[in-house]
């Protein structure tokens, strides 16, 4: 792969922490818009240099960095444009709703041991009064001349604890046109609960929502798993894929007739990975849930596996611990050997994958990926047809201010893990620390926008600026 250096040009500042970076042609217009959301709730429209407030959902979003410092992963997670949004000013929202703050679920720091088969085991239990907070999921409309309103919600879903809810959760496929969810894996670290792997729980999936189907109920219940659904509601979910640990969102690619889809999945101590598809069988939660009821295994060919909890990208999920004879070495033990067998057959592999320790001459210490899309445009020819990511902050041995990362790779044509390049940047941040949050693109994917903010709290207001990234 070819070296690449490119520009980072500011389109707007001082914004709280920008988590989505989307497009949209609003009705009655006739070119693109630049839609920002922020994890706080607002959300800000561009037009020829100007923005403005399009929503503000800051009542509606739970309180934010009460704990942990300041640092939180609630908040407006997800939005998304109706495919039909010209005509009929549908558009999606994902966030932590307001009033819904609960004890969380035990145990809230945990670590599998492996010498211990109730660590293992555990299940998330008295949900009804052990979990974080609700997430909702809702449909609103832009009325012509008019504010944006809410029309329902399609979901509300109980999560066990604060982190691994996803961002950039929404998108709709424009292979099936149906509104994409992304999930994390409830949180915490290690999925405790294994919830992932459960085909019975919304933790830790992706799951398709035909929101052209009208279920005519105003206020779904409050739940963890699909089998606590009514069955409208049931009937228009599809699984696409588990094994998920936290997702920056989805990007489709087409090439040719079909749609290549690509997904970060977020690692927990040692990669970070890239991971793409073509081909999938979703399967309907009415088929999920049928085969819970009989007490039977459900037909699951075709459904992608990312092989969370088991599996950490390409190595089996392992438990790190610092070796105290020789602190630049650390000790890896595979944390759930079992599942790791039974799983590592059926899973799908990276594409590409990035380490958080890597002395290899221009390459980087990553910490979290933040996001993935892929670029088509022809303005950076060397990064056309390729996948580009982000992530938020490149491992540094100095005490120097934080920077993100900006990289890129390709599908090889063997199908074999492909390794990655760094994207060179020539903006000067000055003393200021850049984590590198968010990664957007236009609708026929030919301009990116990355979203930068100075502090990993979310309590430290007006610290982030969007680019455009150009030649």
């Amino acid at each position: 792969m070819t070296k690449v250096k490119v520009g980072l040009r500011p389109i707007v500042s001082k914004l709280n922490l920008p988590t989505v970076l989307k497009t949209a042609i609003l009705p009655g217009d006739s070119k693109e818009t630049l839609f920002i959301a922020t994890q706080v709730g607002e959300i800000f429209l561009i037009r020829d240099s100007v923005i403005r407030t399009f929503l503000d959902i800051r009542p509606r979003i739970v309180k934010l960095g009460a704990s942990r410092g300041g640092y939180d992963e609630r908040g407006l997670l997800g939005l998304a444009f109706h495919p039909e949004f010209y005509f009929n000013g549908l558009f999606y929202l994902h966030y932590s709703l307001a009033g819904t703050q609960g004890p969380g679920a035990p145990p809230d720091s945990f670590s599998p041991n492996p010498c211990d088969p109730r660590t293992l085991n555990l299940r998330w239990i008295n949900r009804e009064t052990q979990f974080d907070h609700i997430d909702t999921i809702e449909e609103w409309i832009l009325p012509s001349n008019g504010q944006p309103q809410k029309r329902r919600t399609l979901l509300n879903v109980k999560r066990p604890f604060s982190n691994h809810n996803g961002v950039n959760s929404l998108n709709f496929s424009p292979e099936t046109g149906k509104l994409v969810l992304t999930t994390g894996d409830g949180g915490s670290g290690y999925d405790p609960f294994n919830l992932s792997q459960n085909v019975m729980e919304f933790a830790g999936k992706i799951i398709e929502i035909d929101v052209d189907k009208d279920t005519f109920i105003q206020d779904p219940p409050i739940v963890t798993r699909f089998n606590e659904l009514p069955l409208p509601i049931q009937e228009t979910l599809t699984v696409i894929a588990k094994g998920v640990r936290n997702i920056p969102g989805i990007s489709f690619q087409r090439v040719y007739n079909q749609y290549i889809k690509y997904i970060g999945n977020v690692g927990e101590d040692l990669v970070e990975s890239i991971f793409s598809f073509g081909q999938y069988k979703p399967i309907p939660v009415t088929h999920l849930v049928q085969a819970f009821l009989m007490k039977s295994e459900a037909d699951q060919e075709g459904l992608i596996n990312f092989g969370w909890r088991a599996w950490e990208g390409i190595f089996p999920t392992p438990i790190v611990r610092s070796c105290s004879a020789n602190q630049t070495l650390d000790e890896k033990t595979i944390a759930y050997y079992d599942e790791a067998i039974e799983s590592s057959v059926r899973r799908l592999q990276p594409v590409t994958s990035y380490f958080h320790k890597d002395s290899r001459p221009d390459q980087f210490g990553g910490t979290a990926l933040t996001g993935v899309q892929a670029y088509m445009g022809d303005k950076i020819p060397v990064l056309t047809g390729s996948v580009v990511f982000t992530d938020l902050a490149r491992k540094e041995e100095t005490h120097s201010p934080a920077r993100g990362v900006l990289a890129y790779s390709s599908i090889r044509t063997d199908c074999k893990l492909n390794d990655y390049r760094v994207i060179q940047t020539d903006y000067n941040f000055g003393s200021q620390s850049a984590y590198f949050v968010s990664l957007g693109t236009n609708l026929d994917q030919t301009t990116l926008y990355l979203g930068v903010y100075g502090s990993m709290k979310v309590t430290d207001f007006n610290q982030g600026t969007v680019f455009e990234i150009v030649p």
